[in-house]
């Protein structure tokens, strides 16, 4: 138990932990105040046993009454603020934590499953952490620290029933401790069925429109039903292994009492306990489990606020790209691969390439599907490192170059765009946060966007959806075109940006992506011949390698994958009904 407190104080961070123990310390004078119900009520029993006016035991007794009251309430305040403030400000800060974290993670970690994991943990359990978790370890501290002061109370006045009530304490904590262990196993199943069902709830939100399709409801949603069905049976698995436990608890509570007040009784009887011990002892066997009681039921938590502390620090600990680099402006932007390899897994992507692109051209890579293309531009922009050779911006390794450095240097447009749950105005200016509405409105003009964005309700304030949900697939690329003009970056990745524009929109985009790509190191992917048959250079990726290389017309002389390509586009746009 104290190892999972101590882990918990550990993981809250610096601040937040000393706000812990502060509450800690503040606890201990509350325990006290509440502790001295029992020496003020045995005050005005001597009173009523002495024969003596009750005015002194009666002003006594409400002395301590009144001190006990007002610094419990006192100490109560500052506690609770206290626990408040350093539960709810570990959470949100260990969110931020993850969350920078996250960006200099490979790009390779993030898949299905990750997603799932890294939102699992940064809603249920921060949730849990900030609130249920504090709760359980702070009311758990409190019912040991408020027992131990009774304890010792009882101590101070008789050492017999002192011992009865220590020995009764030590049988509580030894059910505990086996509750604890019980508990352990089913804590990492009840966070992992957790973390299952968010995986299967974002799969099933994602996959709608292939829900609605297929009909892939009730019995059909067999992930969603079975993720379900295993956290309700985890979670009623944990309170039925508890209720045993939690009961044998109850009962030594109860009969520890039960066997003070017999044992007071029968010292007074034979003579070896005066009657206001007695009677002191009998009221002190009725305070001193209360709060031990709750802070049981709360503790049968305690190793689920454990693995919650193990799932953060999970994500923590995951090993980062090498980021120390330094603050580097290069001279030129000319990109070079030499020797590259990567491998994702056992798979090899990119197999001992070497490429050139100067400062100021197009390149294009064009191959097939899954041949290397965009691992390629990410490798470039190092979102992910390579195993082997070297890749370098200006004559210097991207490794050299610290994160935000390099990143000043690429604005990307990729196939699938991501906007933010924010202003359009907010998502134009994400690569540039002090840029003012004037040059906003600047790039939204040259990105062709400003017509349509003038005519939503609000304007450039129009909040859209996640995702941009809201918006057409060509408004929502235009967007994202204008976010890499505000950025200015002097090298743009277009990753098959037009590849699923409609005709409509093809127009307004290539103008756009013409604005954003003027004077500037252009690196594209696409499978569309008007789109690469202008560029500098062509790389033909073909199963990692670079099997051809040259100018439209080099290579559509030459006999190859290029011209192939070529010939299925051209036959592809002629073929009539």
């Amino acid at each position: 138990m104290f190892e999972i407190l101590a882990k918990f104080f550990r993981f809250s961070g610096k601040e937040n932990s000393r706000k812990f123990r502060l509450s800690v310390v503040i606890g201990l004078a509350e325990a006290l105040a509440s502790a001295m119900k029992v020496p003020a009520i045995m005050y005005i029993l001597m009173g009523l046993m002495s024969g003596e006016a009750m005015g002194k035991y009666i002003a006594g007794s409400l002395v301590m009454m009144g001190i006990a009251i007002v610094v419990g309430i006192v100490c109560k305040r500052y506690s609770t603020v206290l626990q408040t403030e350093a539960g709810y400000n570990a959470a949100a800060f260990t969110r931020i934590r993850i969350a920078e974290h996250l960006r200099y993670l490979p790009m390779g970690y993030f898949n299905a499953n990750s997603i799932g994991e890294i939102s699992s943990v940064t809603t249920n359990t921060m949730e849990a952490l900030g609130d249920v978790a504090t709760r359980v370890v702070m009311l758990t501290l409190q019912g040991i620290l408020e027992t131990s002061m009774i304890v010792l109370m009882i101590l101070l006045a008789d050492w017999r029933i002192g011992l009865l009530a220590a020995l009764g304490v030590a049988v509580f904590f030894l059910i505990n401790g086996r509750m604890q262990k019980a508990g352990k196993s089913l804590s990492e199943a009840k966070v992992a069925g957790d973390t299952e069902l968010v995986n299967q709830v974002m799969e099933y939100i994602q996959g709608i429109a292939e829900v609605k399709s297929f009909r892939l409801l009730g019995d059909k949603a067999q992930g969603l039903n079975e993720a379900n069905e295993a956290c309700a049976k985890i979670n009623t698995q944990m309170e039925m292994t508890f209720i045993p436990y939690h009961f044998l608890q109850t009962a030594v509570t109860k009969i520890t009492g039960a066997l003070m007040v017999v044992y007071s009784a029968y010292l007074f009887t034979t003579g070896m306990m005066p009657v206001v011990t007695a009677i002191g002892m009998t009221i002190a066997a009725f305070l001193l489990f209360a709060s031990l009681e709750t802070a049981g039921s709360y503790s049968s938590l305690l190793h689920t606020v454990s693995v919650c502390v193990d799932k953060a620090n999970a994500i923590l600990a995951l090993d980062t790209m090498d980021i120390g680099g330094r603050e580097i402006v290069p001279q030129t932007e000319d990109i070079r691969l030499n020797h590259v390899s990567f491998s994702y897994g056992s798979r090899k992507i990119i197999d001992d390439v070497t490429l050139s692109i100067p400062q100021g051209t197009t390149t294009a890579f064009v191959g097939s599907s899954g041949g290397g293309k965009s691992t390629l531009c990410r490798l470039i922009a190092r979102f992910w490192d390579a195993d082997a050779g070297d890749i370098t911006l200006g004559g210097v390794n991207v490794k050299d170059y610290s994160m935000n450095s390099l990143m000043r240097n690429f604005a990307f447009v990729f196939q699938s765009v991501y906007l933010f749950a924010d202003t359009i105005e907010n998502n134009i200016k994400f690569g540039r946060q002090d840029a003012t509405h004037e040059e906003v409105v600047e790039a939204a003009k040259k990105a062709c966007c400003h017509d349509f964005i003038s005519r939503l309700p609000e304007g450039y304030y129009t909040v859209i959806g996640e995702g941009g949900a809201s918006l057409s697939g060509g408004e929502k690329q235009r967007i994202s075109i204008a976010r890499a003009i505000m950025k200015d970056a002097p090298v743009i990745i277009l990753d098959e940006a037009t590849a699923n524009v409609d005709p409509e929109n093809e127009k307004d985009l290539m103008d756009a992506i013409d604005a954003l790509t003027r004077e500037k190191t252009i690196i594209m992917i696409a499978h569309r011949l008007k789109t690469v048959r202008h560029a500098d250079q062509i790389f033909v990726v073909d199963k990692g390698r670079i099997a051809q290389h040259g100018t439209h017309e080099d290579l559509i002389r030459q006999e190859g994958i290029y011209k192939r390509f070529v010939d299925a586009r051209t036959q592809a746009v002629g073929w009539r009904l």
